[in-house]
């Protein structure tokens, strides 16, 4: 799947979302080393701190599923018309739920920032320098 195809995924996610409150819908798309993507979208709540990251929900969905390694890349996509022109990136807990699992297949994946006039590519370690991790507690 190439990194527009990635994309897509994730904006296609964002369809799906449920956010009633914000109404700022985000999508992401993890795509892994052996071809398998998974998708996620924000879940939020009426108790705001319940509310669920497209990033974590993709996560949960992997891990759900038994995957444990090889994540390659991540897409995150949030609403065209929102959130000025700069693209969107995941929050500080998404880097956290995202490092973890790319910590157990020992990568660093690439995290395309999309916005509405530009896609940024930035690794994981880059969004999160210095992470607590796995090895962290060896």
């Amino acid at each position: 799947m190439t990194d527009d195809e990635l994309i897509e995924a994730a904006r296609l996610a964002a369809q799906n979302s449920y956010a009633p409150y914000s109404q700022f819908a985000v999508g992401a798309a993890l795509r892994f080393s052996d071809g398998r993507v998974v998708t996620g979208t924000n879940i939020e709540n009426a108790s705001y701190g319940m509310a669920l990251c497209a990033e974590t929900v993709a996560v949960a969905k992997a891990m759900a599923d038994g995957i444990r390694g090889g994540l390659d890349a991540v897409a995150v996509t949030g609403p065209a018309d929102r959130g000025g022109d700069e693209p969107i990136t995941p929050c500080g807990r998404c880097r956290q739920v995202l490092n973890e699992l790319a910590q157990l297949g020992s990568t660093d994946p690439d995290v395309l920032c999309v916005g509405p006039k530009e896609v940024k590519r930035l690794k994981l370690s880059q969004l999160l320098p210095l992470a607590f991790g796995p090895a962290s507690l060896d």
